[in-house]
């Protein structure tokens, strides 16, 4: 890393090694473990991103955050055993670039090294600045169409889950991970206590436009994310009950975060040919709340 880019240092952030970055319009932290956003917080509001306090410590995976899974979302047509989420993000990525705006935004690009038995690379860029915005690209290296799928899996910070909306998934289907993925239509905005199986979700939202709004009265403030390259939001949030089986989540934290993933999954599986290459994209900004 070029030590003279000025708001780019290495650090800590929350006990673990990080990239620390400083903006005129944001501060964030980045793991080289993973590949991890790990903090993202624009001037004028806390951190849009929420980390486990109780997350375990490399080698395993980081809690929070902006997890990269890849080449796989889940254990989506992988065997049992496959490590859940993909192979990257317990991998020591590098930074294989940095520079500086004249406005001051800082950009990233990081790789994970070969993954073994994998004919794909992948580069994770992103720009931060007034938002965040960052860019999956992956190239088939083989002489063989490829297949695969993957998410930025993001754990968004909110004030009270119990009272968060998210809009522009209404009307769109989704497959119910509660309902043996049974399909249902949404009506209205999505809401933790919405409709069907209220104070839990795990959802795969198909054939989405790309752009959500989470709605945070508790926060005062409404995140907007964007994205390209991806047809399927997946809205997750475990509930009071399912936490407990997770032992890197406090037993409260279900009421202080919601993942909104930007996601190539379920239907939406993406198909190389050689040399081809895909891009998946999502830009998060945040505002403060207008009330009607």
């Amino acid at each position: 890393m070029n030590d003279s880019i000025p708001g780019l240092r290495f650090g800590e952030f929350q006990g673990l090694p990080a990239l620390i970055v400083h903006t005129p319009h944001s501060r964030a932290a980045v793991s080289l473990f993973g590949g991890h956003v790990l903090s993202w917080a624009p001037h004028g509001f806390d951190d849009v991103l929420w980390l486990s306090p109780t997350t375990r410590r490399p080698p395993d995976p980081i809690r929070g955050g902006i997890p990269v899974c890849w080449p796989y979302f889940a254990r989506q047509g992988q065997p049992a055993q496959a490590p859940m989420h993909g192979l990257v993000r317990t991998m020591q990525w590098r930074l294989n670039h940095a520079e500086r705006s004249a406005e001051g935004d800082i950009t990233l690009a990081l790789m994970p090294p070969e993954v073994p038995d994998v004919p794909m690379s992948v580069m994770l860029t992103m720009r931060i600045g007034a938002t965040l915005e960052q860019a999956l690209t992956t190239v088939n290296l083989s002489r063989d169409r490829v297949r695969f799928t993957q998410a930025l899996h993001t754990y968004f910070h909110v004030g009270d889950a119990r009272t968060i909306s998210v809009d522009g998934v209404d009307g769109l289907t989704y497959a119910d991970k509660f309902d043996d993925f049974n399909e249902h239509r949404q009506r209205g905005d999505w809401q933790l206590f919405g409709d069907r199986d209220g104070g839990r979700s795990d959802r795969i939202y198909r054939d989405t436009e790309g752009r959500f709004g989470l709605r945070d009265p508790a926060a005062q403030r409404r995140i907007t994310l964007s994205t390209t390259g991806s047809r399927a939001l997946v809205v997750w949030n475990p509930g009071a009950d399912a936490i407990k089986t997770f032992p890197d989540l406090p037993a409260d934290a279900w009421q202080r975060f919601v993942c909104l993933e930007a996601a190539n999954c379920g239907d939406d599986v993406i198909e190389l040919g050689p040399d081809d290459s895909h891009v998946l994209q999502q830009t998060i900004a945040c505002n403060a709340l207008i009330q009607h």
